[in-house]
């Protein structure tokens, strides 16, 4: 059986209604990214930080997945699909998907200030004076600025893909954009996107959202 190896941006869900950073609309004109997406920010105003990840939980809670996320899940059928996602929702798995690897993180979980307990919060609120462990519990998320544990992972999926997918990523974040420097060169790329995404590889260009992109992406697999 084939592997697929899936990387997804914040394109992928977007036809769900969840904000991207990068669009006019997106997260960051209302929030600046030092405010509520570092470690700085944290420290600074911790406050407003869990205001922030309380409200994309609340979100979260009532999102779908779309269309692009039914149809990679219907793809393990045939193929042994592994998704690594660069998304801190969980539509992923909610569409069926069994074998997601999340490099920044999940909305759905906290932790304490080291990471190094993590439990499953569902869509609840994260409140101020809450303690996990002997420290404030914070969202189980990687921030700019803090190491991606899961990279490393994520390498050895990629450099084991017959078949490589790019979704909704405008692969300009490190250290998830350079995912594709391991690739085999034997595997074909396949890149799904509206708009043109800017890279040196030799990429199959599938200019569709992800929903119409992975129903392309089938058809042609």
């Amino acid at each position: 059986m084939k592997k697929i190896v899936v990387l997804t941006g914040a394109g992928m869900s977007a036809e769900s209604g969840i904000s991207t950073f990068r669009d006019s609309n997106g997260l960051w004109e209302q929030h600046r990214v030092e405010d509520v997406a570092t470690p700085e920010g944290w420290l600074r105003n911790p406050q407003l930080v869990l205001d922030f990840y309380n409200e994309r939980r609340r979100q979260l809670e009532h999102c779908q997945p779309n269309t692009g996320h039914i149809g990679l899940a219907a793809l393990e059928k045939d193929f042994d699909v592994r998704i690594i996602t660069q998304n801190v929702d969980n539509l992923h798995e909610r569409a069926g998907s069994t074998r997601v690897l999340h490099l920044h993180g999940e909305l759905t979980k906290a932790c304490d200030a080291y990471k190094t307990e993590v439990i499953d919060i569902g869509y609840r609120d994260i409140q101020q004076g809450e303690r996990l462990g002997n420290t404030q519990m914070r969202p189980f998320i990687v921030w700019f600025g803090e190491a991606v544990p899961a990279i490393e992972e994520a390498i050895g999926i990629v450099q084991e893909a017959d078949i490589v997918v790019v979704i909704g990523s405008s692969l300009q974040v490190y250290p998830a954009a350079g995912l594709l420097n391991y690739a085999p060169k034997s595997a074909p790329i396949y890149l799904i996107d509206p708009k043109e995404v800017p890279t040196s590889k030799t990429v199959h260009f599938i200019q569709k959202g992800a929903s119409e992109g992975v129903a392309e992406l089938t058809r042609l697999l």
